[in-house]
């Protein structure tokens, strides 16, 4: 069973300023879920169907756990297709430490696009990118979109989100910093070094010109075919990051 005052409480944390506010956000599915329950993340609560609680009471331990009917796990589901859990999770900020930025940094300026970034941040898990930094006009990690998209990748990336200007300016030390731009050296003819920082543009404006001034090297994909216009950011990050880890 689940009060009004739950229901409410985890509605609104589908706006960032709420999820702020709680320094909560919301995980769903049972694929989420059980990725959640092996990473480091503090759970506060779990709304499962009856067979979902069931069949994982021995994950659960000391959490907070309710048993939700279906009818129930709709209401409070951002999905379209709720399925059979749900977690309200505590939001841990990592502390960021410059010295903990070995090998390659993806830096994201401006990303807009909750679909782009969640990928984004699955991509970087998948080629063992450890480190990303986001603008602070990036979209929130905890939007539901991220989270779902990022498919549980989320929980294994450090993730922080920096005044992008003052991050380059206050690095203590030197690295190379790669952009992607529609003009630049092809990819194919660039060794990235083995600490680095790649930046990756806004979809809709590129690099912005504040940003730009602290790349050394400009990259560039090919365009084999000559017609479309640009990439979506994530799959160019894709190709990137394919071609460099």
């Amino acid at each position: 069973m689940i009060s009004k005052n739950q229901i409410k409480h985890i509605k609104s944390l589908q706006l960032k300023k709420n999820r702020i506010n709680e320094s909560q956000f919301v995980i769903e599915g049972e694929k989420m879920v059980n990725e959640l329950l092996l990473s480091k993340m503090s759970v506060k609560c779990i709304f499962g169907t009856k067979n979902w609680i069931d069949l994982n009471i021995s994950n659960l331990n000391s959490i907070d756990y309710h048993i939700v009917s279906d009818q129930e796990l709709f209401v409070i589901s951002n999905l379209k297709t709720p399925n059979n859990v749900l977690a309200l999770v505590n939001v841990e900020i990592s502390k960021f430490d410059y010295n903990n930025l070995s090998g390659i940094t993806l830096v994201l300026d401006d990303i807009n696009d909750p679909g782009n970034l969640g990928t984004i941040i699955r991509l970087c898990d998948w080629f063992n990118v450890l480190n990303i930094i986001c603008s602070r006009n990036s979209v929130d990690i905890f939007n539901s979109k991220v989270v779902q998209s990022s498919m549980g990748s989320l929980f294994r990336v450090n993730i922080y989100y920096k005044d992008l200007v003052k991050f380059f300016s206050d690095c203590p030390y030197k690295r190379t910093v790669y952009g992607t731009f529609l003009s630049g050296k092809s990819i194919k003819n660039v060794k990235i070094d083995k600490d680095a920082f790649i930046i990756m543009g806004n979809e809709s404006h590129g690099i912005s010109s504040s940003v730009e001034f602290f790349v050394d090297e400009r990259l560039n994909i090919n365009n084999v075919g000559g017609k479309a216009e640009s990439l979506n950011v994530a799959s160019a990050t894709s190709i990137l990051l394919y071609q460099f880890c």
